[in-house]
């Protein structure tokens, strides 16, 4: 059987975040990618010069189309701009019985756009939180969801993932990308356990979708059948070689994309 993972998320005309960046790394972890779209966005790897939003009508007919037709082994869930959204995502979950459940709550594009509306945040934990086998935030969309400052160390960051699991999601991925350091250290906080995985910083510029794709891969491994450390395990491995040869590739002035196919190109 093929594993088919589907990406729920906003579309990057740039190609380096969003839908562009989850369907590259599905293929490019062996996995099946199919689709839907939540919000259009006019922008390059210097930022964010407009938003178009899908309407949550067409969003659940996307859903719909997919699920009704492919046996979806994972889902990734990216940007979900406005409530109503949030809300028809979380119904079309329910509705098809979706497993795997990737959330990766975007708040902020890496140019610092803010992608999220401020009162969406309470319908994001009270509707998706529950639906997801795991969320992935970063230090800072970790603070946002708590209403309080980024984690400075493990411990703040072990706290605040024990924090979001009382939201109901099954696991919590704090990532540690934005702290300072030798090492980028991300915690995988469960209800029962928590694992460690670090590797070694890179110094590039070119840090845009590292979220996405890192969420993705998770969805891909879940997908295939991988218990869930094992799924991040080999993301942050995929993520980090990514950015090792980001600068292989040249891509527009500002924060340039990871190098999804660093494999093959």
């Amino acid at each position: 059987m093929t594993a088919i993972a589907v990406t729920i998320a906003g579309s990057d005309s740039g190609g380096g975040a969003g839908i562009q960046a989850d369907l590259k790394t599905f293929s490019a972890l062996g996995v099946y990618g199919a689709s839907v779209l939540t919000a259009l966005t006019a922008q390059n790897t210097r930022g964010v010069a407009a938003i178009h939003e899908v309407p949550p009508a067409f969003v659940a007919a996307q859903m719909d189309a997919v699920f009704s037709d492919f046996d979806v082994g994972a889902v990734k869930i990216g940007m979900l701009s406005r409530p109503e959204v949030i809300a028809t995502v979380a119904a079309g979950l329910d509705r098809h019985a979706a497993r795997n459940v990737v959330l990766d709550p975007v708040m902020v594009a890496s140019s610092g756009d803010r992608l999220l509306a401020a009162d969406a945040i309470e319908v994001l934990l009270r509707l998706l939180f529950p639906l997801a086998r795991i969320v992935t935030p970063n230090l800072p969309e970790a603070a946002a969801l708590l209403g309080g400052a980024p984690a400075r160390n493990e411990t703040e960051m072990l706290e605040q993932g024990e924090r979001l699991l009382a939201f109901g999601c099954r696991a919590v991925l704090i990532k540690g990308g934005h702290a300072h350091g030798a090492q980028s250290v991300d915690l995988l906080v469960e209800s029962a356990s928590v694992a460690r995985f670090a590797a070694d910083r890179i110094a590039t510029q070119n840090t845009h979708g590292t979220g996405c794709t890192l969420s993705s891969a998770i969805a891909a491994g879940l997908a295939k059948g991988l218990d869930l450390a094992e799924a991040v395990r080999d993301a942050k491995a995929y993520v980090t070689a990514a950015l090792q040869a980001s600068e292989r590739i040249k891509i527009g002035g500002g924060h340039g994309p990871v190098h999804h196919f660093h494999g093959w190109w």
